[in-house]
């Protein structure tokens, strides 16, 4: 633990003495607090430093900035008592402070927005999320680096745990978002959620349903892109937020048997792929992987969702999932919708993905052909390489010999789309014929007809029985017109 000399040797730096010389000119308390304090006890970077100010935390930054001109860029929201104060350190450098007066809340029982009065430092801390995030260190010049722990936050850093400052109950109740925060914390630190508090998420779940799409996406984001989102989670389903919130997720842990024939839990399966994709992630071994985006994250979430609607008994096969990746691609946008996630480019691109997931597992189990490579790069276009992590990532056999039968053939799938991708079929996957020469040449406006002769000349150069050159494609589509009884308009 660092005392209050290490911390006052810590924040020997010019912006906090700027604070403490202005605080003492006015007169006033003033506090770093929250993240900052605790990252520097995780000696964690944290570059959101806030102070909390006993008394107009917009005066105390509105002085600094008559102080320091040009230096700093002053905002104030005057609605929300704050300031946020950008002083310029040089080299292209800056800091963000946000200023705030001390304060203490109520609630009512139908909105997270508090009922906001003018309080002390003691006010202040209570009415933090977390004992983590309740402490507090003084910039005034006579108390300058003294930790302010009434909560004993500092011991639940040491020992990893989650815990409210005061009832857990009241916490959560006036504030449901507090909830998802919680586990965000203790997913990202990997702490341990005391047993009180996590008594009190499961007792008040049902308050999360007053909380915006927004806000809990944002939460539910930062969950899903830590080092181990499925620890996170673990602790929303228990904690019965999971249902709520993503239920289409919920719905996959469910196993059946008949005739002593049991399907795989499909939950654990959707943490175990997340977790692998991850993991491939971290293990780049220089291959030149992307980073595992949140929205490749998401796709690895919810490629099975469409499994319970897909789900048959079949003799002789057993219990079948057939087109599941079709029904899940189908449910996205309503997912998207409903946690206010962006419905453009980013949920097309998770839509993809999870409609073409088990495109490359079927490739690899059967003879990995030019044909059907050609057909996959040409669907999945610029995502082939994420794709290709998201099916090997979703390979949880516990059969190791049938695991590492798939894992050779996905590498010859690899080596075929490298192969092909030198050869440059991307280019050439396009036929030269388009529509527009098609509608020109036989008199037609967009229609049905146009759209079957240009698939006809596309699957005809994806197979490979037509070279993609003017005079054979022009023979196949004059041929397949005459048999649908189209002729070439006169010129």
């Amino acid at each position: 633990m660092l005392s209050d000399a290490e911390l006052a040797q810590i924040l020997d730096q010019d912006i906090f003495h700027l604070i403490s010389d202005a605080a003492g000119t006015l007169e006033m308390e003033c506090y770093v607090v929250g993240g900052y304090v605790r990252d520097l006890f995780l000696e964690r970077s944290s570059k959101d430093i806030d102070v909390v100010v006993v008394g107009s935390g917009i005066q105390l930054a509105e002085h600094l900035k008559k102080q320091l001109g040009k230096k700093a860029q002053l905002s104030v929201f005057r609605n929300f008592g704050t300031a946020q104060l950008k002083v310029h350190t040089g080299k292209g450098q800056s800091e963000e402070v946000e200023f705030v007066g001390a304060r203490k809340e109520s609630y009512s029982h139908d909105s997270r927005k508090p009922i906001v009065e003018n309080g002390t430092l003691e006010d202040d801390q209570n009415r933090r999320d977390f004992t983590i995030n309740a402490l507090a260190v003084c910039l005034n010049k006579e108390r300058f680096g003294e930790l302010v722990d009434p909560f004993d936050g500092i011991y639940d850093l040491e020992d990893g745990i989650i815990r409210t400052p005061l009832d857990p109950d009241i916490t959560f109740s006036d504030d449901p978002l507090r909830m998802m925060r919680c586990i965000r914390f203790a997913t990202q630190l990997n702490f341990y959620i005391e047993d009180e508090t996590f008594d009190a998420l499961q007792r008040n779940a049902d308050r999360i349903k007053i909380i915006s799409g927004e806000r809990i996406q944002e939460e539910l984001n930062k969950i899903i892109m830590t080092s181990h989102p499925s620890i996170g989670f673990d602790y929303l389903y228990r904690s019965g937020l999971l249902p709520i919130i993503l239920p289409e997720l919920t719905a996959l842990d469910l196993v059946e048997t008949r005739n002593g024939r049991a399907h795989k839990n499909n939950y654990y399966h959707t943490l175990e792929v997340l977790e692998n994709l991850i993991k491939a992630g971290n293990n780049d071994n220089g291959k030149g992987r992307k980073e595992v985006s949140l929205w490749l994250r998401w796709a690895a979430l919810l490629h099975d969702i469409g499994k319970p609607k897909s789900k048959r008994w079949e003799v002789p096969q057993g219990w079948t999932f057939h087109n599941h990746n079709y029904l899940g691609a189908k449910m996205i946008p309503q997912i998207f919708r409903r946690l206010k996630l962006p419905l453009d480019a980013k949920m097309k691109y998770v839509q993809k993905l999870v409609d073409l997931h088990m495109r490359p597992i079927v490739i690899a189990d059967e003879e990995v052909t030019d044909s059907a490579v050609r057909r996959l790069i040409n669907d999945a276009g610029d995502d082939i390489d994420d794709l290709m992590m998201l099916c090997e990532a979703d390979i949880t056999s516990k059969n190791h010999i049938r695991k590492q039968r798939f894992l050779d053939n996905f590498k010859l799938v690899r080596e075929k789309i490298k192969d092909l991708k030198e050869r440059d079929y991307k280019r050439l996957l396009q036929p030269v014929i388009d529509g527009n020469e098609i509608m020109e040449l036989f008199g037609l406006t967009p229609c049905r007809e146009v759209g079957t002769l240009k698939h006809t000349l596309k699957d005809a150069v994806l197979d490979n029985k037509v070279a993609n050159e003017r005079e054979p494609l022009m023979k196949l589509l004059l041929a397949k017109a005459s048999e649908m009884g189209l002729t070439l308009v006169q010129k």
